[in-house]
């Protein structure tokens, strides 16, 4: 007889002891040690055990050595400062505790503590992102984020230097910040549930939006400065001088899903509460609205294993999906059609479809969340990158909308894209939460004829909402508003810089696309703080007749509005509809408070 016990590495064998042999003619001191062995391996059962999460996720420990953890943050930083289209992607995950380390974020890199709140990870050092890389001008610092934890700044004040599709979220930062690289420009950006002890100085950050956080106090502006529910925002009655647009609370609104562990070790999702008509961060309170699901209920996604195939048959079967750093080719759909699933992607996870395929469907369901994706067009011409309902329905999904966090898209710029819309929204209430929709400007696979598109975005369904919309580049109008009782609130958007010629460019008889245009059948429509630029660097004569255009009715209604044409490139001829004065050389910002 033979009979192996074991106690963590170690083997205990029976098979000495003569089969008459028991615990009661054992010696009292090897029983006990049987009996602590036994123990011991049922301690070791109960702990949870680290989810495979790939290689591309970095998991520290304040109990690490602090020099251990800056030569791994260190050289992350070295690979990945200029890395703007590398393929490489990562995530580093902080485990609660206090880390005396001072970090410098790249590309493709995100930043997230795992605690129930965010001053249960302490960043005693501060959090840099600069941009030496690109001589102090920081608009091509893309595709970072930081989560759910505290910073202080080893200067007193974290350098924050970014532009799109860098989000904060759920930071506690206790100092000041600074959201631009010695004077050099910057093309931002987005803060979210965060509280800033002392003051933001934006720079010269072209338009930035801050929701739902508090701030100590705020300096400087440019052209589009959004605030919607922050306790202390800066006086908006003086726009544009300075150009502050304040929303004094939050309609609407259900903050991003985030990773994190309890007490005993064990990985959870926490899901948010929606919540209506709010001020100021989410977690002041001891205990957050929301629902916890422990990460069993979750297909945890590896890039270089993973098919469309094995992550469909997992969201079939009722898991939520945790898409881990990597670029994940795709030759089908990924389809969401269970209703309150959870797609989470660490590290800026991004789906690349390689046949003509739609990237991800979700269906016309109730309360699915979205987050942290970045879709990058294929060779080959996809209708769609991301669609949310088949078809406009007339389902409502009003207490428990579909959100979309930090969803980013790209067209161009690693490598030749096309795709004919970034992003179809059909199914009613859906709520966006900072979304970048971008034709490449600059990079590879990039020209009028190259990296082919028509529209950005694409509303077809009611009730939408959009905090923190960015939408550039793309060859016809850049939105288009369908849906009724749409509602947006910060707008950032550049016409294509690469229109050869006006004659190339033309609605019709009319000089090229607004960017944004509601339906001539929309009867409501809400659009605050909204900002249209132009460069037409391949040709500046080219003209826009119109930033904006609109039906004109009492219920459709935009407030505080910017064009300009940027080092007086090109010429935006009206900003709303056929109203407003020319962004042109000379007169470079034109503004409207509010039109119809």
């Amino acid at each position: 007889m033979y009979e192996m016990i074991s106690i963590e590495s170690s083997l205990f064998m029976r098979s000495f002891l003569p089969d008459s042999l028991t615990f009661k003619t054992l010696g009292a001191g090897f029983a006990a040690l049987l009996l602590l062995g036994c123990q011991a391996t049922d301690a070791k059962k109960a702990q949870p055990v680290t989810p495979d999460f790939g290689a591309n996720v970095i998991i520290l420990d304040p109990g690490m050595s602090p020099d251990a953890i800056q030569n791994k943050l260190d050289s992350l930083f070295k690979q990945q400062e200029a890395n703007q289209f590398g393929p490489e992607r990562y995530a580093v995950l902080f485990k609660p505790g206090v880390y005396h380390n001072k970090v410098k974020l790249g590309f493709y890199t995100q930043l997230l503590g795992l605690g129930q709140f965010p001053d249960d990870v302490m960043l005693q050092g501060g959090i840099q992102v600069e941009a030496r890389w690109h001589e102090e001008d920081a608009t091509q610092n893309f595709w970072r984020s930081v989560e759910n934890l505290s910073v202080t700044p080893d200067n007193g004040t974290m350098q924050w230097a970014v532009s799109q599709a860098a989000p904060l979220r759920r930071i506690h930062v206790r100092g000041n910040m600074l959201l631009d690289d010695n004077g050099g420009w910057s093309s931002g950006g987005f803060i979210a549930d965060s509280l800033i002890d002392q003051q933001i100085n934006s720079g010269t950050q072209q338009q930035w939006l801050t929701r739902n956080s508090t701030v100590g106090s705020w300096t400087n502006a440019n052209w589009n400065m959004v605030f919607v529910g922050v306790k202390n925002a800066p006086d908006g009655e003086h726009w544009p001088t300075p150009p502050y647009t304040v929303v004094e609370k939050t309609p609407l609104v259900r903050e991003k899903p985030f990773l994190t562990i309890d007490s005993t070790g064990a990985y959870q999702v926490f899901v948010p509460a929606l919540h209506t008509d709010t001020q100021g961060i989410s977690w002041q309170q001891a205990h957050v609205a929301g629902e916890t699901l422990p990460l069993s209920q979750f297909y945890i996604a590896k890039a270089a294993v993973d098919t469309a195939d094995s992550i469909n048959t997992a969201l079939n079967s009722g898991k939520h999906l945790l898409l881990t750093p990597g670029i994940y080719t795709l030759n089908k759909p990924l389809q969401v059609t269970q209703p309150n699933t959870v797609v989470l992607g660490l590290g800026i996870a991004t789906l690349k479809p390689v046949a003509g395929n739609v990237a991800l469907s979700i269906a016309d369901v109730d309360g699915v969340k979205l987050g942290g994706v970045l879709f990058d067009a294929g060779e080959k011409n996809s209708d769609v990158l991301l669609q949310i309902g088949d078809h406009k329905g007339t389902v409502s999904h009003a207490n428990n909308p579909t959100t979309l966090h930090d969803v980013f898209f790209r067209v161009g710029g690693a490598a030749v894209g096309n795709a004919t819309h970034s992003v179809i929204i059909n199914s009613n209430h859906v709520i966006g939460d900072n979304l970048w929709v971008w034709r490449g400007d600059h990079g590879n696979g990039i020209g009028w004829a190259i990296n082919k598109t028509k529209h950005g975005i694409v509303v077809n369904g009611d009730d939408v909402t959009m905090y923190g919309l960015f939408v550039e580049h793309f060859h016809d109008y850049q939105t288009v508003w369908n849906g009724d009782n749409g509602a947006v609130y910060f707008y950032q958007s550049e016409a294509p810089y690469d229109v050869p010629d006006q004659q190339s460019w033309m609605n019709g008889s009319v000089n090229g696309f607004a960017s944004y245009k509601v339906g001539d059948q929309v009867t409501r429509h809400k659009a605050v703080g909204m900002g249209v630029y132009c460069f037409f660097n391949d040709n500046p004569s080219v003209k826009l007749n119109s930033a904006i255009e609109a039906p004109v009715s009492d219920q459709i209604q935009f407030q505080r509005m910017t064009s300009v044409s940027l080092g007086g490139t090109g010429e935006i001829t009206h900003l709303f509809n056929n109203l407003g004065d020319a962004a042109k050389p000379g007169n470079e910002v034109v503004r409207m408070r509010a039109a119809p």
